[in-house]
């Protein structure tokens, strides 16, 4: 199975490249994130022409997850249990989807931001990665992965130039502490081995260009899952050229 996460920053703006992208990489599954969009705004007649199933969750122009699967897409769960609300009043984000596709339960995950340390919205970030946390034990003795935009660099080498953002969200301790106790608690990164490289580039001051990125798209596996993992790979020509969202495409191949 070949399965790949993308936060794609707008569905609507950039079919195209996604309906490119899974037949040049022959993808059997697609988690994206930030599709920007209600389900029934979306495209998707040409994914679905292609073989594609889609599941998707969105409320407005913002966030927005969704799953593709040529494979199979079992019992959709739209959020997680636990899964914390935000705002006034508070009320559930699009940030997290899951369903079986293939034998594989993959959660296509959109992690909030935090904005700064000091911002509300920093507190609901360490809350939904808790509740998370919480919520993903039960998954391990399965082929799980819990895939996408994690808004996390959780080494200093993740990050173009760690001096610069020292006090600024995605390098925070607590931050750090939240990525590792998925892994404490027997999830392994997949991809960092055989795909080394970041995966955001911000549009600001041609960073793609001068390779001034961070590496905050991941695949956390189950043991199972870990075991089947064969090879990754980031795809760099998806950030390149023209309308390209600010995130490239992470890929991982599993065996059977």
């Amino acid at each position: 199975m070949r399965l790949a996460t993308w936060n794609v920053n707008s569905l609507r703006s950039r079919i195209e490249r996604v309906e490119a992208f899974v037949q040049r990489h022959d993808v059997d599954v697609l988690a994206l994130q930030e599709t920007k969009a209600r389900e029934e705004q979306l495209p998707l007649m040409g994914l679905q022409s292609l073989g594609y199933e889609v599941a998707s969750v969105g409320y407005s122009q913002w966030n927005g997850v969704a799953l593709l699967s040529r494979v199979g897409l079992e019992d959709v769960q739209v959020g997680f249990e636990g899964m914390p609300g935000y705002g006034d009043p508070v009320a559930p984000e699009a940030r997290a989807i899951g369903a079986v596709c293939g034998g594989v339960r993959v959660w296509s995950l959109y992690v909030p931001n935090g904005r700064k340390p000091d911002d509300p919205h920093y507190v609901y970030k360490l809350d939904w990665l808790a509740r998370l946390r919480e919520a993903s034990r039960s998954w391990l003795g399965e082929d799980t992965a819990l895939v996408g935009d994690w808004n996390i660099a959780p080494l200093d080498s993740d990050v173009f130039d760690i001096e610069q953002f020292r006090r600024s969200t995605h390098v925070t301790p607590p931050e750090r502490a939240a990525f590792q106790g998925f892994l404490d608690d027997g999830y392994a990164e997949v991809t960092r081995e055989h795909a080394p490289g970041y995966t955001y580039w911000d549009y600001y001051r041609q960073r793609f260009e001068r390779d001034r990125g961070l590496k905050i798209d991941f695949v956390l596996g189950s043991p199972g899952l870990a075991a089947r993992t064969t090879g990754a790979f980031i795809d760099r020509d998806e950030r390149a050229g023209t309308g390209a969202s600010d995130h490239a495409p992470v890929v991982v191949d599993l065996a059977d």
